[in-house]
């Protein structure tokens, strides 16, 4: 993927959370929403002025953000934002695949005629932000529509499991949230409709073909980007 110079300006970070897990989490969280791009050099002086804090958390945050898997750090070269690979989203992705079907056919089972509403709402917001070409906005109206859905399956199991991948898995849909937008929005609203209808089976089903479609297609363009770059 190409790499971008700087980091884009975020501010001074709030406190009161202690200033080593704010850091870490603002870090995180660029990398996340792309501000920070995969493959990009982390130079610690940049970061820590866009943050305004001192080296030293930074450097703390770089060491654990290895270890979380979001930065990758190179002998005589420094710190550099992780590349996915195929492999990694595949694997990733499949577990997500399994948590949000039973998340879809157990919403199909208990969501009620206002959670049906809701999810709508969610939908208009996902459709609101493609129109406005707005990945970011995109890809948070995604998790919260599977978010929701995962509410509605009544499942604590899951809901306590879903979060674990959810930011890694809004890392990987950024750079397609815009070109996999549109199909993607209209398979979420024939997901709704199978919750709306109570047909658990068919959720469930629609739900498989729609987290596969996302593999796929993420999948096919790491491929292709590191064909390009070779």
């Amino acid at each position: 993927m190409p790499e971008t110079p700087t980091a884009t300006v975020r501010g001074p970070i709030r406190r009161p959370a202690p200033l080593r897990q704010a850091v870490y989490e603002a870090l995180t969280e660029m990398i996340i929403n792309g501000s920070l791009k995969p493959g990009q050099h982390l130079v610690e002086a940049e970061l820590a002025e866009s943050l305004g804090v001192s080296r030293q958390p930074i450097r703390e945050a770089l060491q654990r953000l290895q270890t979380a898997g979001w930065v990758d750090l190179r002998p005589a070269q420094g710190a550099f934002v992780h590349s996915p690979t195929t492999e990694e989203c595949a694997q990733l992705l499949s577990v997500r695949a399994l948590l949000e079907t039973h998340s879809a056919h157990g919403a199909a089972q208990h969501a009620t005629p206002h959670d049906v509403a809701r999810l709508w709402e969610l939908q208009q917001t996902g459709l609101t932000a493609l129109a406005a070409d707005d990945a970011r906005a995109i890809v948070e109206a995604n998790a919260a529509l599977h978010a929701h859905i995962t509410h509605l399956s009544r499942n604590a199991v899951l809901a306590e499991l879903i979060p674990q991948v959810d930011r890694r898995v809004r890392w990987y849909y950024m750079p397609i949230a815009k070109p996999r937008g549109k199909d993607a929005w209209s398979e979420h609203a024939r997901i709704i409709e199978a919750i709306a209808d109570r047909d658990a089976d068919r959720a469930e089903e629609l739900m498989r073909r729609h987290t596969q479609n996302t593999t796929d297609f993420y999948c096919k363009q790491i491929a292709a980007v590191a064909v390009h770059s070779a």
